[in-house]
């Protein structure tokens, strides 16, 4: 499984950068990569991920092995990351049964 996350993550560091939006994605259905995430790098205690239909919204970080850092729940666009050490993270954004992931890094 820890296999799976890292290969996760290299395939968003080398084909996606912080804010980039991918028309050729294989299968579009699957994922979505329409939503927005800064700072990022972030620097502070908050993240803001901001979504087209900005619904509720169930987050997930994973760390570079793949462990699951932190699971939170948001109805709006701030999310609190003050428990993350500086480091490179995979969010995982749910919403409306979209999933959409993007690299984060912390400093």
């Amino acid at each position: 499984m820890k296999l799976l996350y890292l290969a996760l993550f290299l395939a968003c560091t080398s084909v996606l950068s912080a804010q980039d939006f991918s028309p050729q994605d294989p299968d579009p259905g699957k994922e979505s990569h329409e939503f927005t995430l800064y700072p990022n790098p972030a620097f502070d205690d908050m993240v803001y991920v901001t979504t087209r239909q900005n619904d509720h919204k169930a987050i997930t970080v994973y760390d570079v092995f793949g462990k699951v850092v932190l699971r939170d729940r948001i109805s709006t666009n701030a999310l609190n990351i003050s428990r993350l050490v500086p480091g490179v993270y995979v969010l995982q954004v749910v919403e409306n049964n979209r999933t959409m992931t993007r690299k984060l890094v912390v400093k």
